[in-house]
């Protein structure tokens, strides 16, 4: 099995961790990142002869169709707005492809790529990250345990071990990203209905065991496809993000003030966009890289056995010192490299570009995720 990993940033590094060291169906990795010194670094310190480094600027899309070639899967590790049109490479080249995903327009319109992606024999499967991505999956493994499910509720949150001020909070994948998922509308599903909630809004809080107090709030991009998939079986489904207490107001304050604002202004005869400052200005001034833990909560509400029942899911992931990979690493890249082998394996349901809850077997996955000491607690209340 031959894979690609496009992109040599933490999860670039992450997924090509677990195919060189989780997967020993895996023959054959390549790193390809614009920059080849970086990905020479990562392929340096995954340390197996199995990995090749390649320079690739995606934006050359020639370039990217001649080295996607001949790989049985590829996983897209780069920004969002690449992603359209690395599926259509994967297209062009036969290649199985997935990728970490976090925007819903770029996603329906790689599902629209379904017919051509069925005639070329392939899984263009977005969205494979950690939320959206594996709680995709989880929600349908968990759903499964019901005669009939009413409610889905979902929350996600990467912490860093030791926050600091001002907003506990360190950056541990894009902030191009985090800052479009404060941004964009939240799609859940509200009484039966597919509806779209303002992001960083209704407030609430939660525990976890030997946790300070969390919040939870909307974000956008965590349900994906969810709400289409469960439209007319479910009469709740939503998903928040989970942060230390206060994070939420300290933020929305600064989109309040346009912080985030993507229009230009002009300041002393220069134009700049805020976004585009507060971006660089978070990078330079939160931690990164530092100990983590990724927290994951679903909560399923429904019938079984004619009885009323509500069933929780809890996942608590941590930074592995082992093997220096942070929680969201693992959390995020693992789930990718699992779902790129089981393309490039056959054992998808379906060829064409389709949501993965559809297409992925769940409890395959969660076997999967076991091996690599990603657990789920169970317990009903």
């Amino acid at each position: 099995m031959k894979i690609l990993v496009i992109g040599a940033g933490r999860m670039g590094h992450g997924a090509v961790f677990d195919l060189a060291h989780n997967s020993p169906e895996v023959d054959s990795i390549t790193i390809a990142d614009a920059n080849f010194a970086k990905a020479e670094q990562v392929a340096k310190i995954a340390g197996s002869r199995k990995i090749t480094a390649k320079q690739l600027d995606v934006s050359d899309y020639k370039k990217t169709i001649s080295v996607m070639c001949g790989h049985d899967a590829a996983i897209s590790c780069v920004n969002y707005w690449f992603n359209l049109e690395l599926a259509k490479a994967a297209i062009e080249t036969g290649t199985n492809f997935c990728d970490l995903g976090g925007n819903n327009y770029i996603v329906d319109e790689q599902l629209a790529l379904n017919d051509e992606a069925k005639s070329a024999g392939i899984n263009i499967i977005p969205d494979c990250g950690l939320a959206p991505g594996m709680v995709s999956i989880l929600a349908i493994h968990g759903a499964a345990c019901f005669d009939e499910i009413e409610e889905i509720h979902i929350r996600v949150g990467g912490l860093p071990q030791n926050p600091k001020p001002p907003l506990d909070y360190q950056l541990v994948f894009s902030v191009e990203g985090l800052i479009n998922e404060y941004l964009e509308t939240a799609r859940v599903i509200r009484n039966g209905k597919i509806t779209e909630v303002e992001s960083m809004t209704e407030l609430e809080t939660l525990a976890f065991d030997d946790f300070p107090a969390l919040e939870a709030f909307q974000t956008s991009g965590g349900t994906s496809t969810l709400p289409e998939t469960f439209l007319g079986k479910i009469k709740q489904l939503d998903y928040k993000t989970i942060r230390y207490a206060g994070h939420c107001a300290k933020f929305k304050t600064m989109i309040d003030i346009g912080l985030c604002s993507s229009e230009e202004i002009v300041a002393d005869f220069v134009k700049i966009k805020p976004r585009k400052v507060l971006g660089e200005l978070l990078q330079r001034n939160l931690p990164a890289d530092e100990p983590d833990y990724v927290l994951i909560r679903l909560e399923f509400v429904g019938t079984k056995n004619s009885e009323s029942k509500t069933l929780r899911y809890d996942i608590v992931d941590k930074f592995d010192d082992q093997t220096n990979l942070s929680a969201m690493m693992r959390t995020t890249a693992f789930p990718a490299s699992i779902i790129a082998q089981m393309a490039a394996r056959g054992d998808v349901k379906m060829r064409g570009a389709t949501p993965q809850e559809k297409a992925i077997d769940a409890e395959k996955f969660v076997s999967e995720m076991k091996k690599r000491n990603i657990r789920i607690t169970e317990s009903y209340m």
